[in-house]
């Protein structure tokens, strides 16, 4: 059985299911703005049902959902608290804390990608969350101008950094991230900043395994020992046709991935070459129980 490492699911449900209410356009800051303690449940849940790596809740802290002037005036103070709930949450386990560095003009959105602002908004979520963090998370990245602008914010700091894309859902056979990329030139750029590690989330389960067998094969044929990682979400359907971007309002999940079949893909990804598993929008702690159970305690 594969090594897994394995990390935590989508936070949004996970706060809801510990008494948040949340809803647009804060969603999940809001939970870190009006409710800390279900922060800390959310996270504990998580390393509960077996997660080795759990990432702070700072998705959300960006001016697209808390907008400019509360990011402006309370954006580093936010993540500084997100960071020390993750911290708190984790307390002996053993468990890691990845430091989050999301999409900062919208998930899904590479177009609307601001080299110029970039740097001031990345710089303050970094040094807001690295008291508190093991390593770092580029998440739900769109393109490779995003990756590179977060990569080249971290410059000069030596935790590991770990690199999310996420994938057009209509691309089964030949993958391809949210701005046409391909994953091929994901995997050569993730190498070429010394990400430990490439993952795909925020994507249906079926556009993964393809994905995660390319850049494997690349880290190979390059002789590289970055690994490999998937976390799915489980929305309903988020096609590609240009009708709606994410956080538009709330998306339906599917009915069709419980824990049980959420574990039959993770199988397929594992024998593909994803060495670290876990969940993204949908994907809650009993998913990521099922997976301990059939990766960890087999």
């Amino acid at each position: 059985m594969t090594k897994m490492t394995l990390l935590d699911g989508g936070m949004s449900r996970e706060l809801v299911a510990c008494g948040a209410e949340l809803k647009q356009p804060e969603w999940s800051a809001g939970a870190v703005i009006d409710a800390p303690e279900a922060v800390v449940a959310a996270h504990r849940n998580f390393i509960n049902a077996g997660a080795q790596v759990v990432t702070v809740n700072a998705y959300a802290l960006v001016p697209f959902h808390i907008g400019e002037d509360r990011f402006a005036e309370q954006g580093a103070g936010l993540a500084d608290r997100a960071g020390r709930l993750a911290r708190e949450a984790v307390g002996d386990s053993g468990a890691k804390v990845a430091g989050c560095l999301p999409p900062l003009f919208g998930s899904y959105e590479p177009q609307a990608f601001d080299a110029a602002r970039a740097p001031e908004m990345l710089a303050q979520l970094i040094t807001a969350q690295s008291p508190h963090v093991d390593q770092w998370l580029v998440e739900t990245t769109s393109s490779l101008e995003e990756a590179a602008a977060a990569a080249k914010a971290l410059e000069g700091d030596a935790r590991p950094l770990w690199i999310s894309f996420t994938l057009r859902d209509d691309t089964v056979e030949a993958p391809l991230l949210r701005s046409g990329e391909t994953v091929a030139a994901a995997a050569a750029l993730a190498m070429e900043v010394g990400a430990e590690a490439i993952l795909f989330n925020c994507s249906q389960p079926e556009v993964m395994e393809q994905a995660i067998a390319i850049a494997n094969g690349a880290a190979q044929t390059a002789g590289s020992a970055m690994r490999v990682g998937v976390y799915a979400n489980a929305f309903d359907d988020h096609k590609d046709d240009g009708d709606q971007g994410a956080n538009d309002k709330i998306t339906e999940l599917r009915k069709d991935l419980s824990p049980e079949s959420y574990v039959t893909w993770a199988d397929l990804w594992a024998k593909a070459g994803a060495s670290i598993i876990g969940g993204c929008c949908g994907i809650g702690s009993g998913h990521i129980a099922a997976l301990k159970a059939h990766f960890h305690d087999a």
